[in-house]
């Protein structure tokens, strides 16, 4: 049996993951699935947005570690190659050119801490509780999950997650901005169809941009990004998006910008 599923809801791809008896740890079949949508939604006109969700109440708990176990009796070459498939999943949802909204239940761990913070929008249950706590099996952290941590959270508080392995609430990730949005428990997903609702509203060419420069401007320098943003906006004052939005706004009226997709 699959451990993953695509669903294909018009203007929004949603992507299950089915490992529940295993908290949601991550499996070769939700790369593949994952990847998948990430490539359907980029290239289909009418998809809006990915949604990451898991059934039995977890989001992720990162690698499964019967399967690390085993990586001892292979070469570092051969770990290294394990290591880069996973890598190319998160570079896969931050490359996306969709919004990706992570429906966190529960929480998430290890890996799957990075898979949560890698999308753009982390809506996660009240309750939920965040872990980094590779160093308590002798490991050190992966998938970017040291960029964001140190990109979003203060240094103590960092430290205190990787080094001694403490988990953290929902509540206070969000307080710190970590997280878009708190949700009562079992609301999570009807909380991430709401804001798919709402990106589908907009100019999906336009928020593909702009995340585009986003990512752009966590990594590289003023200059750069000056001229990435004059590069951008000279190519959106030419898109039919801008011509309705900018003619919606003249014209006192909203703009409708799903009509555009439509004609696609």
């Amino acid at each position: 049996m699959s451990m993953a599923r695509i669903e294909d809801l018009g203007d929004r791809l949603v992507v299950w993951n089915l490992n529940a008896a295993r908290r949601g740890a991550l499996t070769p079949d939700y790369y593949a699935a994952l990847q998948e949508a990430i490539m359907t939604a980029a290239y289909t006109p009418r998809i809006a947005c990915v949604i990451l969700a898991s059934e039995g109440g977890f989001f992720c708990a990162g690698g499964d570690l019967g399967v690390l176990a085993t990586r001892a009796t292979q070469t570092e070459a051969e770990r290294r190659g394990n290591i880069d498939r996973l890598h190319d999943l998160i570079r896969a949802v931050i490359g996306c050119p969709k919004p990706v909204i992570a429906a966190v239940e529960g929480g998430a761990a290890g890996a799957g801490l990075s898979l949560a913070l890698a999308c753009d929008f982390t809506i996660a249950a009240e309750s939920a509780r965040f872990t980094a706590a590779y160093v308590k099996a002798g490991l050190v952290p992966d998938a970017g999950l040291t960029h964001f941590l140190t990109a979003l959270l203060p240094r103590a508080l960092a430290r205190r997650m990787v080094l001694l392995g403490e988990p953290i609430a929902a509540e206070r990730l969000h307080g710190l901005g970590a997280l878009s949005e708190l949700a009562p428990e079992g609301e999570v997903f009807e909380r991430a169809m709401a804001l798919a609702d709402r990106l589908a509203q907009g100019p999906t060419v336009t928020q593909g941009e702009i995340k585009a420069l986003m990512n752009g401007a966590a990594t590289g320098d003023f200059f750069t990004q000056l001229d990435a943003e004059r590069d951008a906006m000279a190519r959106a004052q030419g898109t039919a998006e801008a011509a309705e939005g900018i003619g919606a706004f003249l014209e006192k009226r909203s703009p409708d910008f799903a009509k555009l997709r439509e004609r696609t």
